[in-house]
């Protein structure tokens, strides 16, 4: 009979761990590191002239395939006019010109994200997968920094990413984005407008990637087990 009751305590036991383990979460957050680069008048090649780049995230759940995140991100990036012929001023011929600069990046936005399938760990009824690529659309604030100019604008980031997890509650998670800006002076002010190129919306305007790797952690469950 002791038996017996050990038996169906650590039964009772196994059962209530793996229904913790399998519980939705509503929230995630964590943080993720990678890299940045712009692209524009003086640089047209990816991941050209990148830099480190650090992200904060914050993830609303609302189901196992849609979520709503929020970022706030710093990066570095560069470029250089090596290789380049820009004209000195209007209707002067184009000349080499061998300049360089830095810059630095403040991201605050959200981004809507729909997973391909069901993310999450749960019974086979459920049809969920431990890992899922999805796709990326959303909206933010782009401060950029130079040694000769602050420029501020939107950005619309579109992208896509692969969520994997690691365990119950840890998600291991690669994104890439591209943002478009309203901003035209990330490579600074003397580098802005090199082409003497009209510009009007995101008409010749310039860009940024991040190229992300993160850790988040499940919090606030949606349901729990009754203590009672």
């Amino acid at each position: 009979m002791k038996r017996l009751f050990i038996i169906i305590l650590l039964a009772l036991g196994i059962k209530s761990s793996l229904a913790q383990d399998l519980l939705e979460y509503r929230w995630d957050i964590g943080g993720g590191l990678g890299m940045c680069y712009y692209l524009g008048d003086v640089n047209r090649t990816p991941f050209s002239g990148s830099n480190m780049m650090a992200a904060f995230t914050v993830r609303r759940n609302f189901n196992p395939r849609m979520a709503l995140k929020a970022n706030l991100a710093y990066g570095r990036y560069g470029g250089t006019t090596k290789g380049y012929f820009l004209p000195e001023s209007p209707g002067v011929p184009q000349q080499a010109v061998d300049a360089e600069f830095k810059g630095n990046i403040v991201d605050l936005g959200a981004q809507f994200e729909l997973n391909f399938w069901g993310y999450g760990l749960g019974p086979g009824y459920k049809k969920l997968s431990r890992i899922t690529p999805y796709a990326i659309v959303g909206f933010g604030i782009t401060t950029g920094i130079t040694d000769d100019a602050t420029s501020f604008g939107v950005n619309f980031p579109v992208g896509f990413g692969v969520k994997y997890k690691v365990k119950p509650r840890l998600n291991l998670i690669f994104e890439w984005t591209h943002r478009f800006t309203t901003i035209d002076k990330l490579d600074g002010l003397r580098l802005s407008d090199p082409y003497y190129i009209e510009s009007s919306g995101l008409k010749n305007k310039d860009t940024y990637s991040f190229f992300m790797f993160s850790l988040t952690y499940d919090i606030s469950p949606k349901y729990r087990l009754c203590n009672n």
